[in-house]
Order: C-alpha cells, then structure tokens, then sequence
C-alpha cells in the first residue's frame, strides 16, 4: 500500500456549497514550472476539417468570469472526432484553473454546446481532468493580453 495519496475524482473536488463561496479570482496566476514533456494545452495548430471547426467553436467560449477564451487559458488539453454507428462525436478534454471554480457546470455546458455546434457534429462530450494541474504557463500569449487587459497581470 503506498503512502501517495490518490488524486481527488472529480466528484471530490466540487467544494461543498454550505462552506461558502468560491471564486475563481483566487486562481494563482504568477509564473508557476511546468514538466518538459508536458504536451497539453493544444489550441488546434495543424487541425483541418471538422476537428478545425470544433477549436473554432472552442475560441468563441469564455470564462464566465473574464472575457478570455478557454482555448487561449489553457483549460482545452485535446480535441477529438470519433465516429461510429450512432454518428460523429466531438471529445473534448479539458481542465479547470481550480478545482472549486464555482462557475465549472456553466463552462462545461458551453464547452459541450460549442464543440457540438459545427455542421456534422451529432454530439459532444466534455471529460474534466486533473492532471496535468493547470498552470498560468498554459496561456497563450493573446490569453495573456486579454487577461492584462481585463486587470489581471500576469
């Protein structure tokens, strides 16, 4: 038995509401190390097709609480087209900045609407992932002027 504990689930995460607020304006936004090998976010470079449709759409949802795409944060990890019998799918994985974010069922039902939108796409689905931790190297250089912009700096 080792003595590392496990990384919360999801359903772990989600902070009680009786314990109060919580906002996302505590994510820590100073400069933090990320692994070498880490390959995550994506922002699409190099899609084409309806892939490239789904990150477009992707662009166009921001972070209910500042005018910043969730492509440009760093939250999308990986978009994929799957198809099969029942017909095309657009997986999106994605991460949060925190995992208390209160406005998180808001965004991913924006995430989820989004990638379903291009012509083509029968359904989405949004699988929220831990690992790797977001981390304020993850925005995109125009995620940043947004944010510097909209008072954050970073």
């Amino acid at each position: 038995m080792s003595d590392t504990p496990e990384p919360p689930t999801d359903s772990q995460a989600v902070p009680d509401p009786t314990d109060g607020p919580q906002y996302c304006a505590y994510t820590d936004y100073r400069s933090g190390e990320v692994p070498e090998d880490t390959v995550v976010p994506k922002n699409g470079a190099g899609s084409e097709g309806l892939e490239r449709e789904i990150w477009d759409a992707l662009f166009e949802v921001e972070d209910p609480e500042m005018p910043v795409s969730v492509v440009d944060l760093g939250l999308v990890y990986d978009v994929a087209v799957r198809e099969d019998e029942t017909g095309t799918h657009a997986e999106v994985t994605m991460t949060l900045t925190y995992t208390g974010c209160p406005a998180r069922d808001m965004l991913l039902d924006d995430v989820r609407e989004a990638a379903a939108s291009p012509e083509g796409v029968d359904d989405a689905s949004v699988e929220l992932v831990w690992s790797p931790v977001w981390s304020v190297e993850f925005v995109s250089e125009a995620g940043r002027e947004d944010l510097r912009e909209f008072g954050v700096s970073i």
